[in-house]
Protein backbone atom coordinates (compact mmCIF):
# COMPACT_ATOMS: atom_id res chain seq x y z
CA UNK A 1 0.00 0.00 0.00
CA UNK A 2 1.04 3.49 -1.22
CA UNK A 3 2.23 5.98 1.93
CA UNK A 4 -0.23 8.59 2.64
CA UNK A 5 1.13 11.49 1.67
CA UNK A 6 -0.26 15.40 2.78
CA UNK A 7 0.45 18.67 1.02
CA UNK A 8 1.87 21.19 3.02
CA UNK A 9 3.77 24.78 2.52
CA UNK A 10 6.12 26.89 5.22
CA UNK A 11 4.97 30.34 5.18
CA UNK A 12 7.20 33.19 6.15
CA UNK A 13 4.35 35.94 8.11
CA UNK A 14 5.00 38.89 9.11
CA UNK A 15 6.94 39.64 6.36
CA UNK A 16 7.53 39.99 2.34
CA UNK A 17 11.30 39.06 2.79
CA UNK A 18 11.82 35.08 3.34
CA UNK A 19 13.67 34.24 6.80
CA UNK A 20 13.06 37.54 8.31
CA UNK A 21 9.44 37.15 9.81
CA UNK A 22 8.09 33.86 11.79
CA UNK A 23 7.60 30.74 9.95
CA UNK A 24 4.45 28.49 10.23
CA UNK A 25 4.09 24.61 8.44
CA UNK A 26 0.52 24.62 6.66
CA UNK A 27 -0.99 21.21 6.40
CA UNK A 28 -3.74 21.46 3.73
CA UNK A 29 -6.82 19.18 3.36
CA UNK A 30 -6.00 17.58 6.77
CA UNK A 31 -9.45 15.75 7.47
CA UNK A 32 -8.16 12.56 7.73
CA UNK A 33 -5.30 13.01 10.25
CA UNK A 34 -5.74 11.88 13.87
CA UNK A 35 -4.89 14.61 16.80
CA UNK A 36 -2.03 12.66 17.65
CA UNK A 37 -1.18 12.72 14.01
CA UNK A 38 -1.35 16.57 13.97
CA UNK A 39 0.61 16.48 17.08
CA UNK A 40 3.26 14.20 15.95
CA UNK A 41 3.66 16.15 12.62
CA UNK A 42 4.25 19.46 14.63
CA UNK A 43 6.33 18.56 16.99
CA UNK A 44 8.28 17.13 13.80
CA UNK A 45 8.57 20.51 12.60
CA UNK A 46 9.51 22.16 15.45
CA UNK A 47 8.10 25.30 14.24
CA UNK A 48 6.32 27.43 16.99
CA UNK A 49 2.94 26.63 15.45
CA UNK A 50 2.14 24.30 13.02
CA UNK A 51 -1.86 24.82 11.46
CA UNK A 52 -3.91 22.43 9.83
CA UNK A 53 -6.24 23.13 7.26
CA UNK A 54 -10.07 21.16 7.48
CA UNK A 55 -13.24 21.26 5.89
CA UNK A 56 -15.74 23.45 8.15
CA UNK A 57 -18.21 22.85 10.06
CA UNK A 58 -19.54 26.31 10.50
CA UNK A 59 -21.13 27.63 7.38
CA UNK A 60 -20.23 30.67 8.04
CA UNK A 61 -16.50 29.93 7.48
CA UNK A 62 -14.08 29.46 4.46
CA UNK A 63 -12.18 26.92 6.42
CA UNK A 64 -11.17 25.17 9.47
CA UNK A 65 -7.87 25.19 11.01
CA UNK A 66 -6.48 23.87 14.06
CA UNK A 67 -3.02 25.08 15.45
CA UNK A 68 -0.22 23.23 17.26
CA UNK A 69 2.35 24.00 19.45
CA UNK A 70 5.02 21.14 19.02
CA UNK A 71 3.56 20.40 23.41
CA UNK A 72 -0.41 21.34 22.60
CA UNK A 73 -3.35 22.44 20.19
CA UNK A 74 -3.96 26.52 20.65
CA UNK A 75 -7.43 27.60 20.27
CA UNK A 76 -6.01 30.67 18.47
CA UNK A 77 -2.84 32.23 17.68
CA UNK A 78 -1.83 35.11 15.09
CA UNK A 79 0.76 34.35 12.67
CA UNK A 80 -0.84 30.91 12.21
CA UNK A 81 -4.19 32.80 11.33
CA UNK A 82 -2.63 35.22 8.63
CA UNK A 83 -0.15 32.54 7.34
CA UNK A 84 -3.06 29.98 6.78
CA UNK A 85 -5.07 32.82 4.85
CA UNK A 86 -2.42 33.24 2.97
CA UNK A 87 -1.78 30.06 1.93
CA UNK A 88 -5.24 28.77 1.43
CA UNK A 89 -5.47 32.05 -0.94
CA UNK A 90 -2.15 30.72 -2.88
CA UNK A 91 -3.84 27.30 -3.17
CA UNK A 92 -6.64 28.92 -5.54
CA UNK A 93 -9.54 28.89 -3.10
CA UNK A 94 -12.15 31.80 -3.73
CA UNK A 95 -13.44 33.21 -0.44
CA UNK A 96 -16.82 33.28 -0.05
CA UNK A 97 -17.23 36.92 -0.25
CA UNK A 98 -14.37 38.64 -2.48
CA UNK A 99 -11.51 40.24 -0.29
CA UNK A 100 -13.11 38.35 2.99
CA UNK A 101 -12.33 35.04 4.81
CA UNK A 102 -13.66 33.57 7.75
CA UNK A 103 -11.58 31.20 9.77
CA UNK A 104 -13.05 28.48 12.30
CA UNK A 105 -11.01 28.01 14.80
CA UNK A 106 -11.26 27.21 18.79
CA UNK A 107 -12.04 30.31 19.48
CA UNK A 108 -14.90 30.37 17.21
CA UNK A 109 -15.12 32.24 14.00
CA UNK A 110 -12.25 35.06 13.05
CA UNK A 111 -13.00 37.17 10.14
CA UNK A 112 -9.94 37.88 7.90
CA UNK A 113 -9.79 41.00 5.03
CA UNK A 114 -7.04 41.87 2.43
CA UNK A 115 -5.73 44.77 2.64
CA UNK A 116 -3.57 44.29 -1.02
CA UNK A 117 -1.08 42.73 -2.08
CA UNK A 118 -0.04 40.15 0.34
CA UNK A 119 -1.15 41.48 2.98
CA UNK A 120 -4.37 40.02 5.45
CA UNK A 121 -5.78 41.73 8.61
CA UNK A 122 -7.46 39.37 11.13
CA UNK A 123 -10.06 41.11 13.55
CA UNK A 124 -8.74 40.31 16.90
CA UNK A 125 -10.97 37.92 19.10
CA UNK A 126 -12.50 39.27 22.10
CA UNK A 127 -10.21 39.98 25.26
CA UNK A 128 -10.26 39.35 28.78
CA UNK A 129 -7.94 41.97 31.20
CA UNK A 130 -6.90 41.42 34.75
CA UNK A 131 -4.46 43.62 36.53
CA UNK A 132 -1.04 41.58 37.72
CA UNK A 133 -1.16 41.80 41.36
CA UNK A 134 1.35 44.34 42.97
CA UNK A 135 2.48 41.66 45.28
CA UNK A 136 3.79 39.49 42.05
CA UNK A 137 5.72 42.93 40.77
CA UNK A 138 8.95 41.56 42.38
CA UNK A 139 8.92 38.06 41.17
CA UNK A 140 8.22 39.18 37.45
CA UNK A 141 10.80 41.99 37.78
CA UNK A 142 13.71 38.76 39.05
CA UNK A 143 12.27 37.51 35.45
CA UNK A 144 12.79 39.71 33.50
CA UNK A 145 15.89 41.70 35.32
CA UNK A 146 14.23 44.91 35.97
CA UNK A 147 12.60 46.85 38.39
CA UNK A 148 8.78 46.51 37.70
CA UNK A 149 7.33 49.16 40.20
CA UNK A 150 9.70 51.56 38.46
CA UNK A 151 8.80 50.66 35.18
CA UNK A 152 5.24 51.21 36.16
CA UNK A 153 6.32 54.49 37.45
CA UNK A 154 8.13 55.62 34.88
CA UNK A 155 5.25 54.36 32.01
CA UNK A 156 2.22 54.63 34.21
CA UNK A 157 1.08 51.75 32.77
CA UNK A 158 0.95 48.38 35.35
CA UNK A 159 1.24 45.01 33.90
CA UNK A 160 -2.23 43.32 32.39
CA UNK A 161 -2.92 39.51 31.59
CA UNK A 162 -4.62 39.73 28.51
CA UNK A 163 -6.28 36.65 26.58
CA UNK A 164 -7.63 36.40 23.67
CA UNK A 165 -7.37 32.90 23.30
CA UNK A 166 -3.75 32.79 23.63
CA UNK A 167 -3.05 34.38 27.18
CA UNK A 168 -0.02 37.23 27.15
CA UNK A 169 1.74 39.08 30.40
CA UNK A 170 1.49 42.60 28.82
CA UNK A 171 4.57 44.47 30.51
CA UNK A 172 5.17 48.46 28.51
CA UNK A 173 8.93 49.65 28.79
CA UNK A 174 9.65 53.40 28.62
CA UNK A 175 11.76 52.51 25.30
CA UNK A 176 12.70 51.06 22.51
CA UNK A 177 16.13 50.34 23.24
CA UNK A 178 15.28 49.72 26.86
CA UNK A 179 12.78 46.71 25.83
CA UNK A 180 15.63 45.29 23.15
CA UNK A 181 18.22 45.38 26.33
CA UNK A 182 15.80 42.92 28.22
CA UNK A 183 17.43 39.68 29.08
CA UNK A 184 15.15 37.48 30.99
CA UNK A 185 15.32 34.07 32.58
CA UNK A 186 12.58 31.96 31.28
CA UNK A 187 13.16 29.68 34.65
CA UNK A 188 12.10 32.67 37.22
CA UNK A 189 9.42 33.59 34.71
CA UNK A 190 7.34 30.93 35.05
CA UNK A 191 6.05 30.86 38.15
CA UNK A 192 4.78 34.20 37.70
CA UNK A 193 3.37 34.26 33.94
CA UNK A 194 1.29 30.89 34.92
CA UNK A 195 0.04 32.13 38.45
CA UNK A 196 -1.86 35.26 36.55
CA UNK A 197 -2.70 32.49 33.81
CA UNK A 198 -0.81 33.02 31.15
CA UNK A 199 2.61 31.69 28.93
CA UNK A 200 4.72 34.54 28.27
CA UNK A 201 5.53 38.07 28.63
CA UNK A 202 4.99 40.62 25.55
CA UNK A 203 7.18 43.44 26.66
CA UNK A 204 6.54 46.88 24.39
CA UNK A 205 7.32 50.19 24.21
CA UNK A 206 7.39 53.08 22.04
CA UNK A 207 10.26 53.86 19.67
CA UNK A 208 11.16 58.29 19.04
CA UNK A 209 9.35 59.74 16.31
CA UNK A 210 10.53 58.77 12.63
CA UNK A 211 11.52 55.21 13.76
CA UNK A 212 11.53 52.06 12.37
CA UNK A 213 7.93 51.60 14.20
CA UNK A 214 5.51 53.24 16.39
CA UNK A 215 6.81 50.35 19.53
CA UNK A 216 9.10 47.85 19.41
CA UNK A 217 7.63 44.10 20.84
CA UNK A 218 9.23 41.11 22.31
CA UNK A 219 7.70 37.97 23.20
CA UNK A 220 9.43 36.14 25.47
CA UNK A 221 7.55 32.85 26.36
CA UNK A 222 7.78 30.34 29.29
CA UNK A 223 6.15 27.32 29.37
CA UNK A 224 2.82 26.11 28.97
CA UNK A 225 0.91 25.96 25.72
CA UNK A 226 4.16 28.43 24.53
CA UNK A 227 7.17 26.50 24.57
CA UNK A 228 9.89 28.53 26.11
CA UNK A 229 12.16 31.00 23.86
CA UNK A 230 11.74 34.08 22.18
CA UNK A 231 9.06 34.31 19.33
CA UNK A 232 10.09 35.64 16.07
CA UNK A 233 6.64 38.12 15.61
CA UNK A 234 3.38 37.25 17.49
CA UNK A 235 -0.13 38.60 15.93
CA UNK A 236 -1.92 37.24 19.24
CA UNK A 237 0.48 39.30 21.93
CA UNK A 238 0.31 42.08 18.87
CA UNK A 239 -3.48 41.66 19.17
CA UNK A 240 -3.24 41.96 22.94
CA UNK A 241 -1.07 44.96 23.37
CA UNK A 242 -3.61 46.42 20.70
CA UNK A 243 -6.70 45.37 22.75
CA UNK A 244 -5.02 46.75 25.76
CA UNK A 245 -4.20 50.48 24.89
CA UNK A 246 -7.42 50.62 23.64
CA UNK A 247 -9.39 49.43 26.39
CA UNK A 248 -6.94 51.94 28.85
CA UNK A 249 -7.95 54.82 25.95
CA UNK A 250 -3.93 54.67 25.03
CA UNK A 251 -3.36 54.13 21.65
CA UNK A 252 -1.73 56.07 19.41
CA UNK A 253 -3.74 56.94 16.70
CA UNK A 254 -6.08 55.09 14.33
CA UNK A 255 -3.65 53.10 13.31
CA UNK A 256 0.02 52.25 14.16
CA UNK A 257 3.36 49.41 13.27
CA UNK A 258 5.08 47.31 15.27
CA UNK A 259 8.40 46.10 14.90
CA UNK A 260 9.48 42.22 16.46
CA UNK A 261 12.35 39.89 16.07
CA UNK A 262 14.92 42.47 15.96
CA UNK A 263 16.58 40.74 18.66
CA UNK A 264 16.72 37.32 16.86
CA UNK A 265 17.93 38.68 13.68
CA UNK A 266 14.54 39.21 12.35
CA UNK A 267 12.15 42.33 10.77
CA UNK A 268 8.90 41.45 11.53
CA UNK A 269 6.37 44.32 10.84
CA UNK A 270 2.97 44.19 12.36
CA UNK A 271 -0.24 46.77 11.41
CA UNK A 272 -2.65 47.63 13.56
CA UNK A 273 -5.87 49.38 12.20
CA UNK A 274 -9.13 50.26 15.19
CA UNK A 275 -12.61 50.34 13.65
CA UNK A 276 -14.08 51.67 16.81
CA UNK A 277 -17.10 52.01 14.66
CA UNK A 278 -17.72 48.04 14.34
CA UNK A 279 -15.88 47.96 17.41
CA UNK A 280 -13.10 45.78 15.84
CA UNK A 281 -9.08 46.04 15.92
CA UNK A 282 -7.31 44.41 12.96
CA UNK A 283 -4.19 42.60 13.22
CA UNK A 284 -2.52 43.12 9.87
CA UNK A 285 0.68 41.96 8.16
CA UNK A 286 2.52 40.37 4.59
CA UNK A 287 3.13 36.74 4.20
CA UNK A 288 5.53 35.08 2.08
CA UNK A 289 5.85 31.20 0.88
CA UNK A 290 9.30 30.04 0.80
CA UNK A 291 8.56 25.88 1.02
CA UNK A 292 6.58 24.17 -0.77
CA UNK A 293 6.03 19.60 -0.70
CA UNK A 294 3.93 16.92 0.86
CA UNK A 295 4.69 15.04 4.07
CA UNK A 296 5.14 11.16 3.83
CA UNK A 297 3.18 9.81 6.78
CA UNK A 298 4.54 6.40 8.69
Amino acid sequence: MPAQTVRFAQVDVFTAVPFKGNPLAVVFDADTLTTDQMQQIARWTNLSETAFLLAPTDPAADYRVRIFTPGAELPFAGHPTLGSAHAVRESGYQPKQPGRLVQQCGAGLVELTARGGHIWAFAAPPCRITPLPAERYAALSAGLGLDVDALVEATGEPPFAVDNGAPWLVVRLPSAEACLAVTADPAALGPVTHAAGTHGVALYAPHPAGGPATFEVRCLMSGGGFGVGEDPVTGSANAAIAQLLSLRQKQPGPSYTARQGTALGRDGRVYVDYDPGAGKTWIGGESVTVIEGTFRLP
